[in-house]
């Protein structure tokens, strides 16, 4: 909608140039809030950028928006966004939070949405993508986001559990009903999970995103015990750029 190139941040070197002033009109940072918080994927991906892009971006006067997606809720992950942009010198023009369904599932007390919940979630997504987008294009830059009830107390408490304690790489694990086909390993944002002697197999990379218990489509990729029942959503999403020759000999052993 905005015309500007897409770029997946796992996979792309910060010091490659990744900005170009003559033609870029603003870049964005759009990325699912984690515990009411930023992944910490996208945070040090800001910390590692160089000081050349950081510096091109700053005196061409490009604006910097975000778009937090999150299941109901932001708390303060965009004032965490800002502030860790705002220490390169950067500073935050734009923002918006999109609601979309849960999917995480990691938890007690988490979980997917009920159906009529989802496609409610997807319907409204819809206009709000094209007033965003619209937003962008104009340049009538706004801060537009659901923070939702207490939303410091749970970012400063919670958030920081989550990015010490919520991910247990060793919980993970495929059930007997495992087909082998390696849909998780292919939709693994961070490329965690390899296909060994025809089951998956995963890293210590984890960020918890959920994919691979998503997208098993025998929903044999489970999380100790806590996913079993939890219910999946899907979406029709199809997989990323995960499946050509050259990522297939990483991902297959």
């Amino acid at each position: 909608m905005t015309g500007e190139e897409v770029r997946f941040i796992p996979d792309i070197n910060p010091y490659e140039e990744i900005f170009d002033a003559a033609k870029d009109k603003s870049v964005g940072f759009v990325f699912p809030v984690y515990a009411w918080g930023v992944p910490p994927i996208v945070m040090n991906f800001i910390t590692r950028l160089p000081e050349k892009i950081v510096s091109c971006i700053k005196n061409s006067g490009t604006n910097v928006w975000c778009v937090a997606t999150c299941g109901d809720e932001t708390g303060m992950a965009v004032r965490m966004l800002a502030e860790g942009i705002e220490k390169r010198g950067l500073t935050l023009s734009g923002a918006w939070s999109l609601i979309m369904p849960n999917v995480y599932v990691l938890l007690p007390g988490f979980g997917i949405d009920p159906k009529q919940i989802e496609e409610e979630k997807l319907e409204n997504s819809i206009t709000r993508l094209h007033h965003i987008a619209e937003c962008i294009n104009t340049r009538q830059l706004e801060e537009d986001v659901h923070l939702g009830s207490l939303p410091r107390l749970k970012t400063s408490m919670i958030y920081p559990l989550f990015t010490r304690w919520g991910v247990n790489t060793k919980k993970w694990h495929y059930t007997d009903t495992c087909t082998g086909c390696g849909k998780c390993a292919m939709t693994c944002p961070v490329g965690n999970i390899t296909i060994t002697d025809g089951h998956p197999k995963w890293g210590n990379d984890c960020t918890s995103c959920c994919a691979c218990y998503h997208i098993c489509p025998a929903n044999s990729a489970q999380y100790g015990k806590i996913t079993s029942g939890m219910g999946q959503y899907f979406n029709n999403f199809e997989l990323r750029s995960r499946d050509d020759e050259n990522v297939k000999k990483h991902i297959f052993h």
